[in-house]
């Protein structure tokens, strides 16, 4: 990486980067569905990363929390919604089970809508805990009290749940 007129890099960038990359593009998969989109967000928020302040004993969870807030932003924004569905048009059609593929891509897109519309505390508390971080890591990332990662993340599950059933109820 290169500095040239952009002010310097931070010394750990390259570490942190190289620890952190994997978790990174796990948690926004996570919310994105794309290993593809995945990796795009991860490039944002690393590059948010390189330009910040953050102290290097809170950069993963920093990083984390980073990478489900901008995946729900893309999420959100709808940016690339034509292009997954173009996609998924095109998996549908060269799929031997075409109805199998529709319902799981429907699925998939539902769960995402859902989880686009919960309070964006408990959707990041719900996509860290399911991309495989610990209550205390989340704890850490959220700035909240280990006990009450539990309580957050039921509740988020259970108004993922609501959100799913509502939507289900007027398609």
């Amino acid at each position: 990486m290169s500095s040239s007129g952009r002010g310097s890099l931070r010394a750990d960038l390259e570490r942190i980067f190289r620890a952190n990359y994997p978790r990174v593009v796990a948690v926004a998969a996570r919310v994105l569905g794309s290993r593809d989109e995945a990796e795009d967000v991860a490039q944002e928020v690393f590059l948010s990363f390189a330009r910040s302040a953050v102290p290097t004993g809170e950069a993963a969870g920093w990083l984390s929390v980073a990478a489900a807030h901008t995946a729900l932003n893309h999420l959100r924004s709808g940016r690339r919604r034509a292009t997954r569905e173009e996609a998924a048009g095109k998996t549908a059609e060269v799929c031997p089970d075409v109805a199998d593929t529709v319902v799981t891509l429907d699925e998939r897109r539902r769960v995402r809508a859902a989880l686009a519309r919960l309070p964006r505390r408990q959707a990041v508390a719900l996509v860290l805990r399911h991309s495989g971080l610990s209550y205390a890591e989340v704890a850490a990332a959220l700035d909240m009290s280990t006990g009450s990662v539990g309580t957050t993340v039921r509740r988020a599950e259970s108004a993922l749940r609501k959100e799913l059933n509502r939507h289900a109820s007027s398609d």
